[in-house]
């Protein structure tokens, strides 16, 4: 599923350069510094160092899907059972509009999208990636515990894990400025960037047990019964504290034979959450404030509004780990 946010523009020299061309590669002791909440009067370029407070995309964003099969079932590419799996971990501007692609020296996306860096015509191109799989990254940097877990938790569908965890990276996290590469100092490795943005995303995927949370008011994965957007929305509000974004795929209700004639256009089938915050510091540090999903705004769902409209569908057989 793709935000409907139009994206603020990505210039060539903000895609070539990454976000702030000034920054050095030294004094960056981020335990030195105050911990200014994203989004805040104080979390600007000249009144803190970028590198360890979020300045570039204050609104922060765990995503995480629910999907039915990944078509990769054969190359033992499973979910595991009793969770949703991890989407990613986006940079919103603290108006809720966004970035993408903001350093094309590290875009490991084979088959970016958009192709552009602002989704025109008229945007700098991103190159598509060509080299090995990013998992040939982990071994020689003693990183396989990480791999297993990404390839565990992190699935994508319609395509080899790997591509998923190379887009998000490529199209997200390059418009962080804390995980601007001169940010890990002048010995840094080089790919610490690249797996400490997926530590991070993990960090933050584990505190939310999206699964269990729905579990907890009865609302299980299921084929037979449906459920109302009201039920599960408040089932998250109550875990969470905030209501997080609920989005949904599948036929417009008003496409369905239940929903003939009505104006309900939302999707019927829950398939992503997404769950914001504003970040204390770096996003690395994992002290974040929980705020609620139209804090800027937005919509707080695709799905229908209907009651009982909503499927939330059993994996489908053969899909899961045992």
């Amino acid at each position: 599923m793709h935000r409907n946010t139009i994206a603020v523009l990505a210039g060539a020299q903000l895609a070539a350069a990454g976000l702030y061309p000034g920054v050095t590669a030294d004094n960056h002791t981020c335990a030195l510094a105050d911990p200014v909440l994203s989004c805040s009067k104080g979390a600007v370029p000249g009144k803190v160092d970028t590198c360890c407070v979020e300045t570039f995309g204050g609104l922060v964003l765990q995503t995480q899907f629910w999907d039915t099969q990944s078509g990769f079932e054969s190359q033992g590419q499973k979910y595991p059972p009793a969770t949703w799996t991890i989407h990613g971990l986006w940079p919103d501007f603290c108006n809720g509009s966004y970035t993408q692609y903001c350093d094309l020296s590290r875009q490991y996306d084979p088959h970016p999208a958009p192709n552009t860096t602002d989704g025109t015509p008229h945007g700098t191109p991103v190159p598509p990636y060509t080299g090995p799989s990013i998992e040939t990254f982990f071994e020689p940097y003693g990183k396989m515990d990480l791999l297993a877990y990404m390839k565990k938790y992190w699935i994508n569908q319609g395509a080899p894990n790997w591509e998923l965890w190379a887009h998000e990276f490529s199209k997200h996290a390059t418009c962080y400025s804390t995980f601007q590469k001169e940010c890990y100092g002048p010995k840094a490795s080089e790919y610490d960037d690249l797996f400490q943005f997926f530590e991070t995303v993990i960090s933050y995927y584990k505190t939310l047990p999206t699964w269990r949370w729905l579990s907890a008011s009865n609302i299980h994965p299921s084929n037979r019964t449906s459920y109302s957007l009201s039920h599960i929305q408040a089932a998250l509000t109550r875990e969470y504290g905030v209501v997080p974004y609920l989005g949904c795929g599948g036929p417009r209700y008003n496409e369905t034979k239940a929903g003939k004639g009505s104006r309900d256009n939302g999707g019927t089938q829950l398939n992503e959450v997404w769950y914001y915050y504003h970040v204390y510091g770096a996003p690395q540090r994992n002290q974040a404030l929980r705020v609620p999903a139209d804090i800027a705004g937005g919509s707080l769902t695709s799905c229908a509004k209907t009651p009982g409209a909503i499927w939330y569908y059993e994996r489908a057989p053969g899909s899961e780990t045992k």
